[in-house]
């Protein structure tokens, strides 16, 4: 047996017991599933690569964390619940140090879900891992990033900022003695779960995305598909002790939260006669759910998408470092 099912046999096979909607998983040439009447499958790819999305000194446990959550996020995204996921792993040697710790994490994290691994493919090369996941959605209720209008607020889970300023702690060794240093380094490697709040959200949110790239990009993204334009109040943003105190200001601390990406908090938008359901999801899911602003109609169709950045109701001064706040771009 090759180097490569042995690979396969002793770190991936036989790890989960069968969904009952899973016919043949690995083994095959293909995975075959059968998925239930009434649902549409959400399906979204996510690579992380050494060098770009962790370095090489980081716990293998919180690679595999990091790297599937960014991938359940983007199901959350879209009201969808966890199934299924392949992935395609890239290894420069194997590595019982490194791979057992990583998989331990990947199915804790998978069995915690309901998600079963079906397929993928092994490869020797620089480390990098690409998951592709798949989710159940009743048919005609994915929440998506085109349903906003005029009047919705604009809502987001959880504290924003934590995982920029633990990114920080990870890139800039001055910091790591910085108070809240290793609680925010913790955070940025392990985002909470939103599934539970997404699925509660179906037929309640107009629109939703979740934060991978910064709350200005990623809700850039959402006016631009629903034709609006928003006001975001930066007072507003929710923010944990924790990063408040390591930004040292209250300002520091909003511009953090405005362009913080990798966050997987969930940025969405709410009619007004559906804003008193919230309370309830609130209640049932424990996570926190803050208005953060409106969105509005664009002065001109030049000014579609375009995101004006409030403090306590007055738009910002020119000046203002925050205006600078800018989201996460793999290629600039």
């Amino acid at each position: 047996m090759s180097g490569e099912f042995n690979l396969i046999e002793k770190y991936f096979a036989h790890k989960q017991v069968n969904r009952a909607d899973v016919d043949i998983a690995l083994g095959d040439d293909c995975a075959l599933i059968s998925p239930p009447p009434g649902y549409q499958i959400a399906i979204s790819t996510d690579t992380v690569v050494l060098g770009t999305h962790f370095l090489i000194e980081a716990d293998p446990a919180a690679v595999a964390h990091k790297a599937l959550m960014s991938n359940i996020s983007d199901l959350a995204a879209m009201g969808a619940t966890p199934a299924w996921f392949s992935m395609a792993l890239t290894l420069p040697e194997i590595d019982d140090a490194w791979l057992t710790p990583f998989c331990n994490a990947m199915f804790k994290l998978a069995d915690e879900h309901g998600l079963q691994l079906i397929g993928g493919d092994t490869t020797k090369g620089p480390l990098s891992i690409s998951f592709t996941i798949q989710g159940l959605v009743p048919t005609g209720q994915a929440l998506t990033r085109g349903g906003a209008k005029v009047g919705d607020s604009v809502y987001v889970t959880g504290q924003l900022g934590d995982s920029h300023a633990g990114l920080s702690v990870i890139l800039q060794s001055e910091l790591h003695s910085k108070r809240y240093a290793k609680e925010l380094v913790e955070r940025h490697f392990y985002p909470q779960s939103r599934i539970g709040v997404a699925e509660r959200l179906r037929g309640i949110a107009t629109s939703c995305i979740d934060i991978s790239d910064g709350l200005v990009a990623d809700l850039g993204h959402i006016l631009k598909r629903s034709n609006v334009a928003a006001e975001i109040d930066v007072a507003l943003l929710p923010l944990s002790a924790e990063v408040i105190e390591f930004c040292g200001e209250h300002n520091l601390a909003q511009q953090v939260a405005l362009q913080s990406g990798e966050e997987y908090e969930l940025c969405f938008t709410v009619a007004d006669e559906k804003k008193s359901k919230l309370a309830k999801v609130e209640q049932q899911t424990g996570c926190q759910l803050t208005y953060i602003g409106q969105i509005v109609s664009p002065q001109s169709s030049q000014n579609v998408s375009q995101l004006t950045l409030l403090r306590e109701g007055q738009p910002l001064l020119s000046d203002d470092p925050i205006l600078q706040a800018q989201g996460f771009d793999h290629f600039y």
